[in-house]
C-alpha cells in the first residue's frame, strides 16, 4: 500500500515537474498566449467573411427560386437566376464536399503561394469554407419565415430587396442565431489546422514546446483544457442568448 502511494506521489509530482517545464520554464506560457491570439483572430475574422458571404449566398439562392416560380418574370432573368444559382449551388457542394485542410493548402500553397503572412490566408480559406455552412443555414431561416410577410412588405410598397432586407432577413437571422453560434464553436476548433501552413496558432504552439521538451501528454493537456474553457465560455453565452430569445418571442 506505501509503495503504492509513494508511486502515485512521484506520478502526481512528475506530472507538476512537467506542467512547469511546458508552462512556466523559459516563459513558455507566452507562445501558448501568442497562438491563441492567432486562434482568436483567425475564427473571428473568418466567422465574420463567412456570415457576409454565406448570407448573400442564401439570398441569390431563394431569389433564383423564387424567380423560377415566378410566371411573370421574363425569359433573361430567368437565364441569369439559372447560371446564378448553378454557381452558388457548386460553390455550396465543393465547399462542403472536400475537406477544410485541402481548401486551406490549394489556398496557401497555391492561390497566394507568394504571401508571406498566412494569417490572411486562413481568414480568407475558413471564411469560405464558413460561407458555405452559413448559406445553408440562413436560406433555411429565410424559409422558415411565412411567405405572407413578403407579401406584407410588398403592400406596403417596399421593394423585393427592401423586404428582404427590413423585414425577412432581421426575422430569420433571429431564428438562426444560435446555429450561427454553434457555426463560430465549431469554426474555432477547425482552426487547429493552420499549423500546417506554419501559423504559430494554438495547437502549433503546444507542438512547438512538445517537440522542443520532449513532453507529449502536458502540452497537448494545457491546449485542450485552454480549448475547453473557450468552448464552454461560448457554449453558456449561447445559451443566455437563446433564453433571451424565448423570452422575447413569448411577450
Amino acid at each position: 500500500m506505501n509503495l503504492q502511494l509513494l508511486s502515485f506521489v512521484d506520478s502526481w509530482n512528475g506530472f507538476w515537474d512537467d506542467m512547469y517545464e511546458v508552462f512556466i520554464k523559459g516563459d513558455r506560457w507566452e507562445l501558448y498566449f501568442k497562438g491563441l491570439g492567432n486562434t482568436l483572430l483567425i475564427a473571428v475574422v473568418a466567422c465574420l467573411i463567412g456570415i457576409i458571404l454565406g448570407t448573400i449566398v442564401a439570398v441569390l439562392r431563394v431569389a433564383c427560386v423564387n424567380n423560377k416560380n415566378n410566371p411573370l418574370a421574363s425569359k433573361f432573368s430567368r437565364f441569369v437566376y439559372k447560371i446564378i444559382g448553378g454557381i452558388t449551388g457548386i460553390y455550396i457542394a465543393v465547399i462542403r464536399g472536400t475537406p477544410t485542410l485541402v481548401q486551406l493548402l490549394i489556398m496557401y500553397y497555391v492561390v497566394f503561394a507568394s504571401a508571406k503572412n498566412g494569417v490572411p490566408v486562413a481568414m480568407l480559406a475558413f471564411g469560405i469554407n464558413s460561407g458555405a455552412y452559413v448559406a445553408e443555414t440562413i436560406r433555411g431561416g429565410i424559409l422558415s419565415i411565412d411567405r405572407g410577410q413578403m407579401e406584407a412588405g410588398r403592400s406596403l410598397g417596399l421593394s423585393n430587396v427592401q423586404t428582404m432586407r427590413s423585414v425577412i432577413l432581421p426575422q430569420a437571422i433571429k431564428n438562426i442565431l444560435p446555429a450561427l453560434g454553434n457555426e463560430f464553436i465549431m469554426l474555432l476548433k477547425e482552426t487547429s489546422i493552420v499549423g500546417y501552413v506554419a501559423i504559430s496558432d494554438l495547437t502549433f504552439a503546444g507542438d512547438r514546446i512538445r517537440s522542443s521538451t520532449f513532453i507529449m501528454f502536458a502540452p497537448l493537456l494545457i491546449v485542450a483544457v485552454i480549448y475547453l474553457v473557450i468552448v464552454l465560455g461560448l457554449s453558456q453565452l449561447l445559451k443566455v442568448l437563446e433564453r433571451r430569445l424565448a423570452k422575447s418571442d413569448s411577450r
